[in-house]
């Protein structure tokens, strides 16, 4: 199981990608709830608080996966720096009882990026519900909880619905998918109570 990386340094990343092989896909997500950023020191396992200001280089933050790191460090002299990594384990994904068109499903590392870029602590497929049919929610923002990934050059744009707390999976879930057991299990067993929380237990510096 790989990591999720938040990398600070939009000048290098912008630097690298053009130099990465076009046959390698890099899919970097930004952070969409980043105003403002403060370094709260060496001692934090979470680095990063919002809504503070600035103290730092400028440019936003970003979410990619170990693929896209990875080829990433091989383009430049040195691995490219984060600001913090966590565990791919610590965003579960569930698909629910409905799962379908799968050669369209996105690579998880993206999906849990994208997840993390919007402050999600889980991620649910929801291009169907609870009985079959399709939804067809449009996301309103980028901001919006649910939102559209598919692979790239898939046919069906999948749609997908991200929690901030645990307690907002809970309830969803039993509106969305009825008394399906495996769904509320999976709510109840988010290994974070909202995104603080997950970064705070997961979020590494090195």
């Amino acid at each position: 199981m790989g990591r999720i990386y938040l990398i600070g340094d939009r000048a290098e990343l912008d630097r690298r990608r053009p130099l990465v092989d076009r046959a390698v896909l890099t899919e970097v997500w930004q952070d969409l709830h980043t105003g403002d950023v403060v370094w709260l020191g060496p001692e934090a396992a979470r680095r990063v608080a919002y809504g503070q200001p600035r103290v730092g280089a400028p440019g936003g933050l970003f979410w990619l996966g170990e693929t896209t790191k990875r080829a990433l460090d091989a383009v430049g002299d040195h691995p490219l720096p984060f600001v913090l990594a966590v565990d791919e384990a610590a965003v579960p994904v569930y698909y629910g009882p409905h799962l379908a068109h799968v050669e369209s499903l996105p690579g998880e590392e993206s999906l849990r990026a994208r997840v993390l870029s919007g402050h999600g602590i889980g991620v649910v497929c929801v291009t169907y519900d609870q009985f079959g049919a399709r939804n067809d929610y449009q996301p309103s923002a980028p901001t919006d909880p649910t939102f559209l990934l598919r692979r790239p050059g898939g046919g069906i744009a999948h749609r997908w619905r991200l929690f901030r707390t645990q307690r907002e999976a809970v309830v969803y879930l039993a509106e969305y998918y009825g008394k399906d057991a495996e769904a509320q299990e999976w709510a109840e067993r988010l290994p974070a109570g909202d995104f603080d929380a997950l970064l705070a237990r997961f979020g590494r510096t090195a």
